[in-house]
C-alpha cells in the first residue's frame, strides 16, 4: 500500500511540474545565442528589392524554415517574381489570420555603412561616447546584453519580425503549445518596390488570401520601445499643377517687367491653398473629421512627448491642425514636396521661365476619399478664376486666359483605421497587456502609408499594424540595426498573438 501512495505521490507530482506555465522569457534568453546566429545567416541573404534571384534565394530559405514547423508552402504565380504564402491549419473550426511580412529589402551604398559589406552583419554595443564598436560574435556565448544591435541591411525592415515569428513557432512547439487560430503567412516580395507583384495577385487569389483578421508585422515600435499596436494608416493621393509665363523663356534683363514669371503666379496660388496657421482653406478640405472627446482621450494615451519632437524638428511651432502631433494625423493634409521650373540644366541662368510645376502630395484619413479630396483641389483652382486643364495650353488659350494652370492627378489609395474599440482590437490590447502587464501603445493612425492597402481593402477585414522593430534601427539608410531586446520582446508578442483564440 505504501508503495501505491509513494507512486501516486510521484505520478502527481511529475503532472504538476508538467502543468506549470512555461517561463517563456527565460526560455527566449535561454535560445537566444542559437536565435542570433539564425537570424545572422538569414540576415547574410542579399536581398535588395531590384534583385530577384537575390529575393527568390532568400524565399526558398523562408520556405525551408516554414515547411519545418508543418506549414504549407506556395509560391503563388506573379508578374516578375511570385509572392510567397505559407498556410497552417489547426483547427477547422478556429478562425483565420493572416500574417504579412515583407522578404525584400532597400538597396545598399556600401561605402556609406560603417562597416565591411551591408550584408555581412556585425555585432555593435555603444561606448560611452555614444559611438557603436564592433564586437566578436562569438560574446553572444559569454552572455549577452540586450542593448547590443545587429548592423546589417534588412536586419530589422523586414527579416527581423519574420525571425521573430519563426522563433517564437518553433519555441511553442518544443514546450508542446500549438497556435490557437489558422495562420496565412504573406511575405511580399517588392514592398520596398511597391507591391507590385503581390498586389496583382489579388483577384486571382483572392480565396488563398482569404482570413477574418489580418496583422501587418512591419516597421519600429514606439519610441518608448513599449509594445505598440498601430491601427490605422493615411492613404496618398497626388497632383501636379503648372501655370505658364511667355511660350519660350525669355531674357530678364530684356523682358523682365513685361512676361510674366508663372513663379510669381505659382507663389500666390499656393500662399490661398494654405493660412498662416498650416491649415488648408480648400473648402471641404476636413469635412467628416470630428475628434470626440473619446478620440481625443485615446489619443491622449499615446506617451508622445511634444517638446521632444519640436526640438528634433528643430522648429519654433508645429502647425495648428490638431492639437497635438497625434492630433494632427486624424486629419489630411496637403504637402508640397517639389517645385521645379523650364531651366534644369547646371548653374543659373537670368531668365524668366517658360512654366513652373509644383507636385503635391495629400495624405487621406479614413473619412476622406482620393478622388473626392482631388475633385475638391480643381474646384478651389476654378474658384480662384483659373482655366484648369489636363494638358499644355494652345498658343490660342495662351493669348485668351491670363490664368491657365495644368492640373494631372492621381487618386492614389484611400487609408484604411480599424477601430480600437472593435472586438479584434480589444482582443490584442488585452492579450499583450496580459502578457506585458501594462497596456500597449496604441496608435489610432500612423501618418505614412504603407503600399499594400489595397489588399486591406479587397479583403475587407480588419487589419492592425503590430511594429516590434526598435524605432531608431535606420529602416532604409545605411548602418540599418536591430536591437537584441527588441528581438526578445518581438519573439514574445508573437507568441502571445499565437496564442489568441478570437
Amino acid at each position: 500500500m505504501r508503495i501505491l501512495l509513494a507512486l501516486f505521490f510521484i505520478l502527481s507530482t511529475l503532472h504538476t511540474l508538467g502543468a506549470q506555465p512555461t517561463d517563456w522569457d527565460a526560455l527566449i534568453h535561454e535560445s537566444l545565442p542559437r536565435i542570433l546566429e539564425r537570424h545572422r545567416a538569414f540576415v547574410s541573404l542579399p536581398n535588395v528589392s531590384s534583385d530577384r534571384e537575390g529575393v527568390r534565394e532568400n524565399m526558398e530559405w523562408a520556405k525551408a524554415a516554414f515547411e519545418e514547423h508543418g506549414f504549407e508552402v506556395s509560391l503563388l504565380a506573379a508578374p516578375n517574381i511570385p509572392v510567397f504564402l505559407a498556410e497552417r491549419r489547426v483547427d477547422e473550426d478556429a478562425p483565420t489570420v493572416l500574417y504579412y511580412f515583407h522578404i525584400d529589402g532597400q538597396a545598399v551604398n556600401p561605402e556609406n555603412w560603417d562597416q565591411e559589406d551591408p550584408f555581412k552583419p556585425v555585432l555593435k554595443r555603444q561606448t560611452e561616447a555614444g559611438d557603436w564598436e564592433a564586437i566578436p560574435w562569438a560574446s553572444i556565448k559569454k552572455g549577452i546584453d540586450p542593448d547590443w544591435r545587429i548592423f546589417a541591411r534588412a536586419a530589422a525592415d523586414d527579416k527581423g519580425p519574420i525571425m521573430m515569428m519563426l522563433t517564437a513557432l518553433e519555441l511553442m512547439e518544443k514546450e508542446g503549445a500549438s497556435p490557437a487560430h489558422n495562420i496565412k503567412i504573406v511575405l511580399d516580395p517588392e514592398e520596398e518596390a511597391g507591391s507590385e507583384a503581390l498586389l496583382s495577385t489579388l483577384e486571382q487569389y483572392r480565396d488563398r488570401y482569404a482570413a477574418d483578421y489580418m496583422i501587418i508585422m512591419d516597421g519600429p515600435a514606439h519610441f518608448t520601445n513599449r509594445p505598440t499596436l498601430t491601427f490605422g494608416c493615411r492613404g496618398i493621393a497626388r497632383c501636379d499643377l503648372t501655370t505658364y509665363g511667355a511660350k519660350l523663356p525669355q531674357h530678364s534683363g530684356h523682358f523682365g517687367n513685361y512676361a510674366p514669371n508663372p513663379v510669381f503666379e505659382m507663389s500666390h496660388l499656393l500662399a490661398g491653398i494654405k493660412d498662416e496657421t498650416g491649415r488648408v482653406t480648400i473648402n471641404g478640405f476636413y469635412d467628416g473629421i470630428k475628434l470626440t472627446p473619446e478620440v481625443k482621450e485615446l489619443l491622449a494615451q499615446v506617451p508622445d512627448r511634444e517638446e521632444d519632437i519640436i526640438q528634433e524638428l528643430v522648429i519654433a511651432q508645429p502647425d495648428a491642425v490638431g492639437d497635438n502631433y497625434q492630433e494632427s494625423l486624424q486629419f489630411p493634409s496637403l504637402n508640397v514636396r517639389h517645385i521645379e521650373t523650364s531651366w534644369k540644366g547646371p548653374g543659373l541662368k537670368t531668365i524668366i521661365p517658360e512654366w513652373v510645376t509644383t507636385h503635391l502630395d495629400l495624405r487621406l484619413v479614413a473619412e476622406t476619399d482620393g478622388a473626392r479630396q482631388i475633385e475638391k483641389v480643381r474646384q478651389h483652382l476654378k474658384k480662384e478664376g483659373y482655366y484648369v486643364i489636363d494638358r499644355d495650353p494652345t498658343d490660342e488659350e495662351r493669348l485668351k486666359h491670363p490664368k491657365i494652370v495644368r492640373f494631372r492627378y492621381n487618386s492614389g489609395m484611400n487609408a484604411y483605421r480599424t477601430e480600437i474599440d472593435s472586438p479584434f482590437g480589444q482582443q490584442l490590447i488585452s492579450v499583450l497587456e496580459d502578457t506585458f502587464g501594462e497596456r500597449p501603445v496604441t496608435i489610432r493612425t500612423m501618418g505614412g502609408t504603407v503600399p499594400i492597402l489595397p489588399m486591406i481593402t479587397a479583403l475587407d477585414i480588419p487589419a492592425v499594424i503590430v511594429p516590434m522593430v526598435n524605432m531608431d534601427n535606420n529602416q532604409h539608410n545605411p548602418n540599418e540595426n536591430l536591437r537584441i531586446g527588441n528581438l526578445e520582446t518581438g519573439i514574445r508578442i508573437c507568441m502571445a498573438l499565437l496564442g489568441m483564440s478570437m
